[in-house]
Order: structure tokens, then C-alpha cells, then sequence
């Protein structure tokens, strides 16, 4: 039985171990981090992705590219957020229906974000 990952799961797993490192690391350094087997091409091909997406850069490091992440966690969420809510035609709605699902304290901090925006 093969066991598949949520889409999007492993390049969460593989910028966790950049977020965590000293330095640029390299799919080899990648795939040792990790808790289970990975076939090193697989953690290259995400790696690759992610550069791809302007989410790491990359370096020559010998013969095999190291790679660092360009942005956090919060960069990225925000990042994913803007892409699905460019995806949609109804922005004022999407926003609408998101404010509406938004606890207490979520929505005091969005209205403290908003109050530092420049008019």
C-alpha cells in the first residue's frame, strides 16, 4: 500500500528543514532531514519547483545546487492567500464571506493591520 501525501505537503515538510537550517542545503542534506525514505530525485524535483516559484534560491554547491529559502512562513501564507484570491472574479465577495468567518481575536488583528495601512 503506498501512502500519498496531501498536495502541497511535502514542499511544507522540505521548507521546514530549509527554515530550520544554518545555510543553504542541498536535496542530499534535504532528504537526510527528513523522517522517512525519499528517493532523492523526489526532493530535487520539489526543490526545483520551489525555485521555480521564487520561493528558495539557489546556489552551486560542487556539483549539486544548495538551496535557501526567500521567504517565511508568514510570506508564504500570505503568498498562497493572494493567489486564491486572485483566482476569483468577486473579490469584494470572497473578502465578505472571509471577514464573516473570522473569530474575535482574528478579527481584531485584522483590524489592527488595517488601521497601521497608510490612507
Amino acid at each position: 500500500m503506498s501512502h500519498r501525501r496531501r498536495q502541497g505537503s511535502l514542499e511544507t515538510e522540505i521548507l521546514a528543514v530549509l527554515w530550520s537550517a544554518d545555510g543553504p542545503l542541498t536535496p542530499e542534506d534535504v532528504r537526510s532531514s527528513l523522517d522517512e525514505t525519499l528517493a532523492y530525485t523526489t526532493v530535487q524535483t520539489v526543490l526545483v519547483r520551489l525555485y521555480e516559484k521564487g520561493v528558495v534560491e539557489r546556489q552551486l554547491h560542487g556539483r549539486a545546487y544548495a538551496y535557501s529559502p526567500l521567504l517565511d512562513d508568514k510570506d508564504l501564507a500570505a503568498r498562497r492567500m493572494r493567489t486564491l484570491l486572485e483566482a476569483e472574479r468577486d473579490t469584494d465577495g470572497v473578502l465578505s464571506r472571509f471577514v464573516a468567518t473570522l473569530d474575535d481575536d482574528q478579527a481584531a488583528a485584522l483590524r489592527r493591520v488595517l488601521g497601521n495601512e497608510p490612507g
